[in-house]
């Protein structure tokens, strides 16, 4: 009995858990670790803690607890060391991977080494700046005196107008209708300031910066075999990464319903790159990419931190959701940075859509480039239109801090991405039923009013097609592509683009198919350089202040690129059906007035085309 009485028996108080809930278990372990144990009633009689320091002879459970407390302690204590050990290791298998991969096939590894050096250049970018970084700063201060700041900047100007001079009289030398399209950059221009806010505080550094922005990612782009590359290549990679949708539409709507039916074959892309690009936001990878890419903005352009963030993150969120990034910050923005938030919302197309505009058919590479040119030139065109005029409280990225949303591990964020864009797939789907159900309705009765007054075929489309026609023009489209493109434009300004880049896939999927250029006076579809200028043109949404200068780099620089055809040999083979390439080669034989052209080739193309010379 005497083991039995209450002073002999070890207990634990519950008067911790009458001053509020508290953890126990986490506090005994704490407590354990000091080297202290649970206290006797004595302790607790005398008013003490309920915690003693521990007695010479533990008791025996507390005694194997030891081990598990010791190793507890020294990971907590060496947990730096121990995140360096695995870094390492991570590291050495990584580097040990790329060297095998480069020794057995190094252009299949080519694009793994590129990615490679990105991500070290940037690592080493950020650790140069936090080693160096206020020493170079005290080393430059002494240079930052402002009228050799004015200098700098009067001969910087000066030195990118007499390129592009330079580059006017070169290139435009061999093609004068580039001219064209420089002039439509002026006109644009012109037509923005005039309805500027506030003329006077323009800031033209601002506006130069981002139309000279995208003029190099446009030269990078288009002219240069790497860019060039890289855009193709990844426009590449994106469509494959697409097609593993099909996987899970097949297995919930069925391989034929995926295959013939536009709502199972195209609006799942959009809730898979959901998905993918929210647990790349719960990672972390975006919000890295965005601040990069805004710092390189703010530092040219001379922006605020908090409008250019938002502006970067439209390139890959939707304008309702990139200014959740900053949402701790908009009560505070100025009006000036509030416009540059939403016209960076509309000039830009969120990145669930772009899967689905590639789906279509529409090329893949001027669509990511043109969503990329797109962030600078809405924020150049958007402070042209509303100046800063009052004081901003951000003006450096130090205090911003990007949200990461409220996703608590991986699978919430990948689950949470494709729960939200259930909302968005049925937002497209009745947006497509009533906005083409409206369009038919409008055609309708346009045409039933037209056929009052002696106007056949009136429709939305051919008005779209007469006022739209000089902006069309300005672009760089020539003359006879212009109705279709204004045309493609009237859609988007006044639908949406989602219908005008279907209605560019069937221009373009006519013309791969080898269709005659016309049909009586309805053109079927337009050049190649026509598709590529109205593919920047229709990425954006819905925005009139930037369809034309968001072509500021592209218009003047776009070269037809492909292989070019051998048209003696193509049509001296069998040639068992009718493509792009058979037409064109076809329209050269029919026009030409030599004896190279041989019996057997006109032949074969009078076999697809009607011509004076088949009869």
């Amino acid at each position: 009995m005497e083991g039995n009485s209450p002073k002999g028996r070890e207990f634990i108080s519950l008067t911790p858990v009458a001053n509020g809930l508290e953890n126990m278990g986490a506090e005994l372990l704490e407590s354990l670790e000091e080297g202290r144990t649970p206290g006797n009633d004595s302790s607790r009689a005398e008013g003490g803690d309920i915690w003693t320091e521990a007695s010479p002879e533990p008791l025996s459970g507390w005694r194997s607890l030891q081990p598990a407390l010791r190793a507890r302690r020294f990971c907590r204590e060496h947990t730096r060391l121990f995140r360096w050990i695995c870094t390492g290791l991570l590291c050495t298998a990584f580097a040990a991977f790329l060297l095998v991969a480069g020794l057995l096939d190094f252009q299949r590894a080519l694009a793994l080494f590129v990615l490679t050096g990105v991500v070290l250049a940037f690592l080493a970018h950020s650790l140069l700046k936090r080693l160096l970084g206020p020493k170079l700063l005290r080393c430059f201060k002494p240079l930052g005196h402002c009228r050799l700041n004015v200098w700098f900047e009067r001969t910087l100007a000066l030195a990118a107008f007499l390129g592009l001079v330079s580059w006017l009289v070169l290139d435009t030398s061999q093609r004068p209708e580039q001219l064209v399209s420089f002039a439509g950059i002026c006109v644009f221009i012109c037509l923005l300031f005039a309805c500027s806010k506030h003329h006077r505080t323009v800031s033209w550094r601002t506006v130069s910066w981002g139309l000279g922005l995208q003029f190099a990612l446009g030269l990078f782009v288009i002219r240069t075999e790497p860019g060039f590359i890289a855009f193709q290549w990844m426009g590449n990679q994106i469509q494959i990464f697409l097609s593993y949708t099909d996987v899970g539409s097949s297995f919930v709507f069925g391989e034929a319903m995926v295959k013939g039916v536009f709502a199972f074959q195209v609006l799942p892309i959009v809730i898979f790159f959901s998905c993918v690009m929210s647990v790349l936001y719960y990672v972390g990878l975006m919000q890295w990419v965005i601040q990069k890419i805004s710092w390189l903005m703010q530092a040219t352009m001379g922006t605020m931190a908090t409008e250019t963030l938002s502006v970067a993150g439209n390139i890959f969120v939707s304008q309702t959701e990139a200014p959740l990034l900053i949402r701790p910050y908009l009560a505070d923005m100025t009006r000036s940075e509030i416009h540059a938030v939403m016209t960076g919302g509309y000039a830009t197309i969120a990145g669930s859509l772009l899967g689905a505009y590639i789906s279509f058919g529409i090329d893949a590479a001027s669509l990511i480039a043109a969503s990329v040119m797109a962030a600078p030139c809405a924020l150049a065109l958007s402070k042209l239109v509303y100046p800063e005029v009052e004081e901003s409280k951000f003006r450096s990225l130090e205090g911003v801090k990007l949200t990461c949303g409220d996703a608590q591990n991986l699978l919430e964020a990948a689950s949470s991405g494709a729960a939200v864009s259930v909302k968005l797939v049925a937002n497209i789907g009745a947006n497509l039923i009533a906005f083409l159900a409206l369009l038919a309705f409008v055609n309708a009765a346009l045409s039933w009013l037209g056929a009052m007054v002696g106007v056949q075929e009136l429709s939305f489309q051919l008005i779209c097609s007469y006022v739209l026609r000089p902006v069309a023009f300005l672009m760089g489209v020539t003359w006879e592509d212009c109705p279709v493109v204004a045309e493609l434009l009237g859609i988007k300004l006044f639908l949406n683009e989602f219908v005008a880049y279907q209605g560019l896939s069937q221009y373009k999927q006519r013309r791969l198919a080898g269709v005659e250029e016309w049909v009586g006076t309805k053109k079927q579809w337009i050049s190649v350089r026509a598709e590529i200028l109205t593919t920047f043109a229709l990425c954006g949404f819905a925005n009139f202040s930037s369809i034309g200068i968001m072509l500021g780099g592209l218009r003047i620089l776009y070269v037809p690129r492909g292989a070019e055809v051998d048209c003696t040999s193509l049509l001296n083979t069998t040639v068992s059906s009718s493509s792009f390439e058979v037409y064109q080669c076809c329209c050269e034989a029919f026009q030409s007035t030599s004896a190279e052209v041989s019996r057997g080739a006109l032949d074969t193309c009078c076999r697809f085309y009607n011509h004076t010379t088949c009869a």
